[in-house]
This record gives C-alpha cells, sequence and structure tokens, in this order.
C-alpha cells in the first residue's frame, strides 16, 4: 500500500509555531514518527507540505495518477476555507481520504469548527496530536483491506 501524507500551511513549522495548541514535537519529527510506523505497517508512505492551496490541490490529483491508496490530509487553515480542496478529494473519487487535525478544531474558534474538505474525507481524526496520522493510517489500511474483500 501506499499513502500520500498531505500537509497545508504553516505545519512546517509545528514545534516552532504556539505550541500550547501543536506541541514540541517538530514537522522533521512527526514525518519520522509516522514513517516508522509505516515501515512496521508495511506501507509505504509519501510526504508533502505546502503553504500553497494550488499545489495541493495539484497534488491531490496527482495522488489519482500516481494509483495512490489512499490520502492522509491535514489542510491546516485551508480547513475552513478551500472548496478547492474539496472539490479535489472529490474528483479523485472513490480514492479515499482521511482528514487530520493536530489541535480539536471543534474546542478552538468557532470559524475553526466548519471543514469544507471533511465533507469529501471518510472521516476526520483531531485533536490527538501526531498520533492522528497514525491512526488515519490504521483506518486507511482497513478501508483498503474491507474494499479488496468486496
Amino acid at each position: 500500500m501506499k499513502f500520500l501524507v498531505l500537509n497545508g500551511p504553516n505545519i512546517n513549522m509545528i514545534g516552532i509555531r504556539e505550541k500550547a495548541i501543536y506541541g514540541t514535537m517538530d514537522y522533521l519529527a512527526i514525518i519520522a514518527m509516522i514513517e516508522k510506523e509505516a515501515q512496521k505497517r508495511h506501507v509505504e508512505v509519501v510526504f508533502k507540505q505546502s503553504n500553497h492551496e494550488g499545489e495541493l490541490v495539484d497534488w491531490i490529483q496527482q495522488a489519482y495518477f500516481d494509483r495512490m491508496d489512499g490520502i492522509i490530509l491535514n489542510p491546516a487553515a485551508y480547513t475552513h476555507t478551500s472548496i478547492a480542496i474539496l472539490d479535489a478529494i472529490k474528483a479523485i473519487a472513490p480514492l479515499p481520504c482521511i482528514e487530520v487535525h493536530l489541535s480539536d478544531i471543534h474546542s478552538r474558534d468557532a470559524f475553526r469548527h466548519h471543514s469544507y474538505p471533511a465533507l469529501g474525507c471518510l472521516e476526520q481524526i483531531a485533536g490527538l496530536g501526531p498520533q492522528g496520522y497514525i491512526l488515519a493510517m490504521d483506518h486507511l489500511i482497513a478501508h483498503c483491506h474491507q474494499k479488496n474483500q468486496d
């Protein structure tokens, strides 16, 4: 199995920005943790991060053509504004996508409670810190196995 782990704006600043909200583990440490857990599960992961919405849309679309088995997406601030990312997710259906957030967006500012990309995702995982990526990977693995049995 091969998954795209796609991170949006400012995720590259994790470990530096707002540590009380996002924790102290930096972006490279999070990538290393996900990679280690992926190897245990015999899953290949490709990591991408951008602060630019169009680039995220391009990578979501490319995941379809690259025959990825799923996407783990942290759209970050684009969660609350990007219909373009939602449309890209819908365009590649049935490629499964799970939305992940390090913080609990539902207990933060009211404008953070709504997610456009979640409308096209299998599920949303929020508030578990970096472990949310691992849970998303496990859910994608289970989804892919179930799909192959059907």
